[in-house]
């Protein structure tokens, strides 16, 4: 079962938004045994749609299409499909009460008779309701495949995927099981786990693949098995994990489907009653964000503070500075004063500091870009660790953030 999306938007060509928009739906699909063939991304140019669908008409039995559904002149994914399918627009009543509804709640603005043509669709066209906008999903089929166009709106595409066109797709389609599992290691590079599960990966079967997804000083393994006995794919891949477990346990912190590193370290802290705070420099409020973005954060997350320049961490922190003048801002004993600093300021259990040089240029600390220094407050002590990590300042800061996770992992656990 093959599927193809297709991105309609110049501000996606042109690079002034992401396309975050197939990401979300390639992985859905694939949870529900639909492999992505191609994703193809065009401008508002009604021939380039045209000939986008015709091509993925010719390959695949599904075909998502996103964006180009708004009530402006430049949004023209509607009457192209129209075109396509030699249909019509007709108004659809409940769409038109639907943005209604959504006007008279939440816009504060009058409702436009631009805002009402959001409720024409093609006449054979199953309507998807929206619920968080005003321009519907549509649903169409020709020769028993299925053509589907969202609104582009992230959230508002989420919303329809979820509550309309995957339990659709699940009852039209008969699709094999392919099941996932994601293994997250941190501290060893991609080549050097190669080398050590070599055997091990030599052994796999045939069903189940492979692959090596390294980001910043941590490596995701991903194995994905597919086939039509659910039970026996689950229990392979179980048993096969067990046995990676013998081989590089000591760096394996969890599974990417049941948690990331930040909700393991936060469920350890919420076991044992401690609580977390953090200074940073170089990570720039990176870390913080990291925890405080999972609901429940609260009940381990004190605070932070980012410290960015030199006399914050005088100013702020209270960093004596003698310290600073004498090993210098970037340097293991300022990164602990900040860890001390904050555990006190924040009354925490543990905290995490961050100073270092991210880049371009050496900066007040006069060491060399991509020096980060990452200390850990426990409850007992203060330590802290040098690293050098890259001399590209994105790269530092997400492998600075990384290992600092990894860092207070091996400390709770």
């Amino acid at each position: 079962m093959l599927a193809e999306i297709i991105t309609i938007g110049d501000e996606i060509l042109i690079g002034q938004i992401i396309d975050s928009n197939s990401a979300f739906i390639g992985k859905e699909l694939n949870k529900i045994g639909v492999d992505v063939y191609q994703i193809t991304s065009i401008g508002d140019n009604k021939q380039h749609i045209l000939d986008a669908l015709q091509e993925a008409e010719s390959r695949v039995d599904i075909i998502l299409i996103t964006g180009g559904l708004g009530p402006t002149k430049d949004d023209i994914t509607k009457h192209t499909i129209c075109e396509y399918f030699d249909d019509t627009l007709v108004q659809n009543k409940e769409v038109l009460l639907q943005i209604e509804k959504l006007f008279a709640k939440y816009i504060a603005t009058p409702i436009s008779d631009i805002n009402r043509q959001q409720a024409l669709v093609p006449s054979t066209a199953t309507v998807l309701m929206n619920q968080y906008g005003t321009a519907p999903g549509i649903w169409l089929e020709k020769d028993n495949k299925v053509f589907v166009s969202m609104p582009g709106v992230p959230y508002e595409m989420k919303g329809l995927m979820k509550s309309e066109v995957l339990p659709r797709l699940q009852k039209k389609f008969d699709r094999p099981y392919i099941i996932h599992k994601t293994v997250l290691t941190y501290g060893l590079g991609e080549s050097a786990i190669a080398k050590k599960i070599e055997i091990w990966e030599d052994n796999l079967p045939p069903f189940i693949k492979l692959a090596y997804l390294p980001n910043l000083g941590r490596v995701r393994l991903r194995l994905s098995a597919r086939g039509n006995d659910k039970e026996l794919l689950e229990e392979t891949i179980e048993s096969r994990i067990e046995a990676l477990h013998k081989i590089i346990g000591d760096i394996i912190v969890g599974y990417e489907e049941d948690e990331t590193i930040e909700v393991r370290i936060g469920k350890l802290l919420v076991q044992r009653g401690k609580t977390l705070s953090v200074a940073e420099s170089c990570t720039g409020g990176k870390i913080a964000q990291s925890f405080t973005s999972n609901a429940g954060a609260s009940a381990y997350f004190k605070g932070g503070v980012v410290t960015y320049a030199t006399q914050s961490k005088v100013d702020f922190l209270g960093v004596d500075k003698t310290i600073i003048e004498k090993h210098s801002v970037t340097s293991a004993e300022v990164a602990e004063a900040m860890a001390l600093a904050a555990k006190e300021k924040f009354a925490s259990d543990y905290a995490v500091a961050t100073t270092g040089n991210a880049g371009p240029t050496k900066g007040d600390g006069n060491v060399e870009v991509g020096t980060v220094f990452i200390a850990i407050a426990t409850p007992d002590l203060v330590f802290s660790k040098k690293y050098v990590f890259s001399n590209l300042r994105e790269r530092t800061i997400g492998k600075a953030v990384n290992k600092s996770f990894e860092l207070l992992l091996g400390e709770l656990i």
